[in-house]
């Protein structure tokens, strides 16, 4: 019989990732992280396909409308800017009144394939996460009352929404059922990775090649799989290393008052990422080299040298997809009775 080889502290760590994943997500969800023997753990990003335009034209107004805000001067796109890769580009929002927000903003872009929304998950989707930050205190600082009253008073938002929706009443939900299905549409395929992973073995370099060896023989993609390189499961910052912080986000113990939770975030993911800087769920890596290095030694037990941080950055940077490509919206004009914005109250 032969020697049973110990370990290597890579395949530990996956060891511990995927004993992480049934804590948190159960078997199933565990399952799924190592069940990735067939083909590539990567799979490309399958274009959106649009099957309600007229409800898409309609949540793309709402995305791009500040009268949902309070201040009239903060909509869905001042922190998930569409020309920004979906993000804002700061360690935290900003809100009303200036207020620094708690947490980094993800992108929107690829959304649909996150399994939940938020980074502690505490929305199961789209629909739910769109009417979360209108009602914010710290975000758009509006109410669900006020901003479906904004709307009912402006005739075309009401032939549109009658359009859409038929004689339901204009609420809340249809509001963020809009915005999420404007959201669904916000994919971008056709990275030059997604073309190497068709078969064009000349869509990336072999320095970016390298890259991508290294981060499969380094257990990255146990957490960092599938269509949107992430986005399937909670896992703990900090598995073989304490992550430090001072903000204040406990991840799913904030949603469950589990402490055996605390720290697990919702793996982002790495579609675009060279587009959505600063990253971790405080904003606290300013560069893609940082994080590497912080991933690297937190969750690996592995110190990168320069040369192999270069070329799994390299890698990541082919993940860059087709960006969307919209006219911006003409919002309808407020009437008389409208309710006008508060920026100083």
């Amino acid at each position: 019989m032969g020697k049973t080889s110990k370990p290597t502290r890579a395949s530990q760590a996956v060891r511990n990732i995927v004993t992480a994943a049934i804590v948190v997500t159960g078997v199933a969800g565990a399952a799924y992280v190592v069940a990735q023997g067939k083909n590539e753990p990567i799979q490309p990003v399958v274009a959106a396909k649009i099957t309600n335009p007229a409800k898409v034209e309609l949540g793309k107004k709402l995305f791009f409308d500040p009268r949902l805000s309070k201040s009239g001067f903060i909509s869905c796109n001042s922190c998930h800017n569409l020309s920004m890769g979906g993000s804002d580009n700061l360690p935290t929002s900003i809100g009303d009144r200036w207020q620094q927000g708690p947490i980094n903003s993800p992108t929107v872009l690829n959304s649909s394939l996150n399994f939940v929304q938020f980074w502690d998950g505490r929305a199961k989707d789209l629909q739910e996460q769109a009417s979360g930050p209108i009602a914010n205190p710290k975000e758009m600082a509006f109410t669900h009352e006020l901003a479906v009253e904004v709307l009912n008073s402006i005739p075309q938002y009401r032939a549109e929404f009658a359009k859409v929706y038929g004689d339901k009443k204009l609420d809340i939900n249809l509001v963020a059922d809009a915005i999420a299905e404007f959201e669904k549409t916000l994919k971008t395929p056709n990275s030059r990775f997604d073309q190497w992973l068709k078969g064009n073995k000349k869509a990336i370099t072999a320095e970016e090649l390298k890259g991508y060896e290294l981060f499969k023989s380094s257990g990255c993609t146990a957490c960092h799989n599938g269509e949107a390189v992430g986005g399937t499961s909670y896992q703990k910052m900090g598995v073989f290393e304490p992550y430090k912080t001072a903000n204040t986000a406990q991840g799913r113990a904030d949603v469950t008052k589990n402490d055996a939770e605390r720290f697990f975030f919702k793996v982002p993911t790495l579609r675009n990422v060279e587009l959505t800087y600063p990253y971790f769920h405080d904003g606290a890596a300013k560069t893609l080299e940082e994080a590497v290095d912080i991933m690297g030694r937190l969750q690996l037990g592995r110190t990168y040298t320069p040369e192999e941080t270069a070329q799994i950055v390299a890698f990541l940077k082919t993940l860059t997809g087709e960006q969307p490509k919209l006219q911006l919206p003409i919002l309808p004009p407020s009437q008389n009775n409208t309710p006008r914005p508060k920026p100083f109250e």
